[in-house]
C-alpha cells in the first residue's frame, strides 16, 4: 500500500517532469521472478527505473538510510521503504555482500523483481566498468531466475555526484531481452562460472548503453581519480609555496640597502 502510494506520487512526478523514454518494456515479465541488472550512473537510477515499470522493483540500500534518528531520519526511512528499497548493513565488505545476496534470493523466491548494479558503485566518469562477480551471478545461479540487462541513459547528466538539484532533461532506459543462466544453476561456488556470467551480462549492458567499457572495477577507478586529484593538488600547493618563497626573497632583497 505504501509502495503503491509512493510509486503513484514519485513515479508520476518523475515521468511528468523528466519524461523518460523507454525501449524494451515488453522484456519485463508481467509476473514471476527476474533480476534487473543495470549500469549505474546516478543516485536517481533507482527511482527512474521503477517509475516506468508496472511492477515493483526491489533494490538494496545502505542501512543508515533506515536508522537515522529524528524526524528527518524517519521520513527518509519511510521514503526508502515506500519506493521498494531494502536495508543492508554495509559496515563490513564481506557481510554486506552476503546480506545483499540473501536479500536478492529472498526477493526472487517471493516471485519479485530484484534490481542490482553489477558495477557495485556509480560510474565516476560515465563509462561502464567491470562487473563484480558476487551478487548478480550468485543470485542468478542460486535461483535460476532470468537476468534482464538494463541501460540507464544520461541520468548522470541530470544529477551528477554531489549535485542536489537535478537538471530537467530526458533520460532514457533500454531494457534488453532476458538472459537464461539456468544451465549453471547450483554452480554459484565456481568463481570461473561467476566471472563468465557477470561478463556476459556486462557485455549486453554495454551494447544497450553504448558506453565505453573499462576492464577495471569502478572502485579502483575512483581511487585512481582521487589519487590523481591529490597529486595535482599537491603539485599546485608546491608551486604556490615556491612562488611565496620567491616573492619573500625578492621582498628581502628590495629592503636591503644598495651596494
Amino acid at each position: 500500500m505504501i509502495y503503491g502510494a509512493m510509486k503513484f506520487s514519485i513515479g508520476g512526478s518523475l515521468k511528468l517532469a523528466f519524461r523518460p523514454w523507454v525501449e524494451g518494456l515488453e522484456n519485463i515479465p508481467a509476473e514471476g521472478p527476474a533480476i534487473l541488472a543495470s549500469n549505474h550512473l546516478s543516485f536517481s537510477d533507482s527511482f527512474f527505473l521503477p517509475a516506468v515499470l508496472d511492477r515493483k522493483v526491489t533494490f538494496i540500500a545502505k542501512a543508515e538510510y533506515f536508522t537515522s534518528p529524528g524526524v528527518k531520519g524517519k521520513l527518509t526511512a519511510a521514503f526508502f521503504k515506500g519506493v521498494g528499497q531494502l536495508p543492508v548493513d554495509r559496515s563490513g565488505a564481506r557481510g554486506a555482500g552476503e546480506a545483499a545476496i540473501n536479500a536478492g534470493i529472498d526477493v526472487i523466491k517471493n516471485g519479485g523483481l530484484f534490481g542490482i548494479y553489477p558495477e557495485g558503485t556509480r560510474s565516476p566518469d560515465g563509462r561502464l566498468y567491470r562487473g563484480k562477480p558476487g551478487g548478480l551471478a550468485r543470485v542468478a545461479l542460486a535461483t535460476g531466475a532470468p537476468v534482464i540487462p538494463v541501460a540507464m541513459i544520461d541520468t548522470e547528466k541530470i544529477q551528477p555526484p554531489g549535485k542536489v538539484v537535478p537538471k530537467l532533461m530526458r533520460p532514457g532506459i533500454r531494457i534488453g531481452k532476458p538472459l537464461d543462466f539456468s544451465r549453471y544453476q547450483g554452480m554459484e561456488g565456481d568463481r570461473f562460472i561467476l566471472r563468465s556470467v557477470t561478463d556476459e551480462v556486462m557485455y549486453e549492458i554495454m551494447k544497450l548503453s553504448g558506453q565505453e567499457y573499462v576492464d577495471i572495477y569502478a572502485t579502483a577507478a575512483k581511487r585512481q581519480i582521487a589519487d590523481e586529484a591529490k597529486r595535482v593538488a599537491d603539485e599546485h600547493k608546491a608551486v604556490e609555496k615556491a612562488e611565496r618563497v620567491r616573492e619573500a626573497e625578492q621582498a628581502k632583497q628590495a629592503e636591503r640597502p644598495g651596494d
